[in-house]
């Protein structure tokens, strides 16, 4: 039994988050949650949200043991990206690449793993 949570097109880009997701990737929920608590940055908190969103899922719709969850999976893909124009060098333009992300988690038990 698995619970997930997905946040999409959130306004980060994916290599700003993904060594946060590193970090994280097979912990136990509570350890997990406290280094992302300590983890400086935006990206951080955003992985945080994703997470608690998942453990209260485990809890309320698959009744899973909060205590028995870790973390099976985080990812941060890349989300569309918004293309903008900046007045360039002699007269010409500059592309801005405005990236966003769909941020992951999936919670497993670790006691029906065994």
């Amino acid at each position: 039994m698995e619970a997930r949570a997905v946040a999409k097109y959130v306004r980060m880009s994916p290599i700003k988050l993904k060594p946060i997701a590193d970090l994280v990737r097979g912990k136990d929920l509570e350890e997990a949650l406290t280094i992302l608590k300590f983890t400086p940055g935006k990206g951080s908190e955003i992985i945080e949200k994703v997470v608690l969103s998942a453990a209260a899922n485990a809890e309320n719709n698959h009744e899973m043991n909060r205590d028995s969850l870790y973390v099976a999976e985080v990812y941060a893909n890349q989300g569309p990206t918004m293309k903008r124009w900046r007045a360039g060098a002699r007269g010409g333009v500059s592309r801005i690449l405005k990236r966003s992300s769909h941020v992951g988690v999936v919670l497993k038990d670790r006691n029906e793993e065994e």
